[in-house]
């Protein structure tokens, strides 16, 4: 048994979570892969900005405000530049960033990355590609996010979902420009059709406050089309997307350059949704094109793609068992697996 320590120093969250409120990427990251080391029979302390002391499936969540032990076996930095030179004495030190790592190019930056060298963890190849070859690490892994258990078990559907398509994603990566899309080139089409937003600043807790104002008119712009088939509805936890995803035949998303790995994707394409995206940022490497859906850059073979899911059902039927077949191999006991090969 390793001892492990994670620390991060965003919002405040912990284990319990995500059974109350929507939660970010990131922040559901650090969970399920805390948890997930736990169930591998490891030693667990995560300190973050978590309200009080509290043990959840194993993990020890402790305010980051006290002092961090000065060892472990293994100790993850996650997001934070700060927190790299913590737990000083630790046998292997990994910096787990969840953007973009251009931000990283400043002296601010580097310099702490030439003096501790930490293992340097991305999510997907296109994230692992916004760092340049001559900066600084230790090491540098690719380790995807795993997928919830929840969103793997799902089997065949036998009575297919309606004409009902779904965003669950920041709106400001790209929605404007699909609510633009469906309103222009898929609703005269598919008029029974129904588009979803599972949007807003709820899933960023205070960050979210923060971005209120940028997201209110894209958000009011969603509301007012609701003659076009546009459902506005709030960020939901997992276990009631689950639900929602059941009654899904598409989840749409254009991508974003901030994009690194796309939870919302990777979730969806394991429950058996198809997925349409355009190649920006990771979220190609999310889709097998042709068969769990399709990755078109061309905004009306876009439209045309949503209105064949919608309408299609043998067409539908074979990707959803595509999505079952290919997309569905990693789960955060994978992820955990490979962030334990580092102590060895």
């Amino acid at each position: 048994m390793a001892k492990i320590i994670l620390a991060d120093n965003g919002i405040s969250f912990d284990g319990k979570s995500a059974l109350l409120s929507p939660m970010g990427g990131a922040e559901k990251a650090l969970v399920s892969l805390s948890e997930s080391l736990v169930d591998l029979g490891h030693e667990v302390l995560v300190f973050n900005n978590c309200l009080k002391n509290i043990v959840y499936k194993g993990v020890n969540w402790i305010p980051i405000s006290k002092n961090l032990p000065d060892s472990a076996d293994l100790y993850i930095a996650n997001r934070g530049d700060k927190l790299i030179n913590l737990v000083p004495k630790a046998k292997r030190r990994v910096f787990w960033i969840h953007n973009p790592a251009s931000y990283l190019m400043k002296w601010r930056y580097l310099h702490k990355l030439w003096r501790w060298r930490p293992c340097i963890v991305f999510s997907s190849n296109y994230h692992a590609q916004t760092y340049p070859s001559w900066a600084p690490a230790g090491e540098k892994l690719i380790i995807p996010y795993g997928v919830d258990k929840i969103f793997r078990e799902r089997k065949m559907v036998s009575n297919l979902p309606g004409p009902k398509a779904v965003f669950t994603s920041n709106p400001l990566r790209s929605l404007d420009w699909l609510l633009d899309l469906w309103s222009k080139f898929v609703f005269s089409r598919a008029p029974n059709a129904e588009l979803h937003v599972f949007s807003g600043s709820a899933t960023y807790g205070e960050y979210g406050k923060t971005k209120e104002t940028i997201m209110k008119p894209i958000l009011e712009k969603a509301n007012a089309l609701a003659d076009k088939g546009i459902v506005l509805r709030e960020p939901v936890p997992s276990q009631d997307l689950v639900s929602e995803l059941s009654a899904s035949r598409i989840i749409v998303y254009r991508g974003d350059s901030n994009e690194t790995f796309c939870s919302s994707l990777g979730e969806a394409q394991a429950f058996g949704v198809p997925a349409i995206v355009q190649d920006l940022g990771c979220v190609a490497e999310r889709v097998i094109d042709n068969k769990t859906g399709y990755i078109l850059d061309n905004e009306k073979e876009f439209a045309d793609a949503i209105v064949r899911l919608l309408e299609n059902d043998s067409l539908w039927k074979e990707m959803h068992l595509n999505c079952l077949k290919y997309q569905r191999n990693w789960g955060w006991r994978d992820a955990a697996k490979k962030f334990e090969s580092i102590i060895n």
